[in-house]
């Protein structure tokens, strides 16, 4: 498992070193531009911009998706070492329902997915 340190005074010059870390992920999968787009509905283009195009930080939601599609984690971790995990909320807590995430829309993007990879293995398999 890869991981990067990240520094709070760190400045890079020309790009994230995420991006790095990222081609390199995209390389090892041997996944094109387009199955990637298919898998985490993140555009060829946002792809083709990170890593040919004037992208100097990507979002962390774009990278997480792209992981996830291509089977990584992303993990947060401080600088002893040890994982942040989310903590759990109180019940009482209520989220503003315009903030919230619409569970409809990511239902949809998981069968999507689970789709599309079954369909990858059944092609896969003789």
């Amino acid at each position: 498992m890869r991981t990067i340190k990240v520094y709070r005074s760190y400045n890079f010059i020309n790009k994230d070193p995420i991006l790095g870390i990222m081609q390199t992920l995209i390389a090892d999968s041997g996944e094109s531009y387009k199955r990637i787009h298919e898998l985490s509905d993140v555009s060829t283009s946002t792809l083709s911009n990170w890593f040919y195009g004037d992208v100097k930080r990507p979002q962390f939601a774009t990278i997480a998706a792209i992981c996830y599609a291509l089977g990584a984690r992303v993990r947060i971790i401080d600088s002893h070492g040890i994982e942040i995990k989310p903590e759990k909320t109180n019940r009482s807590f209520r989220l503003d329902r315009r903030l919230a995430p619409r569970p409809q829309v990511r239902r949809k993007r998981l069968r999507k997915l689970a789709a599309l990879r079954k369909s990858a293995a059944t092609k896969k398999s003789p």
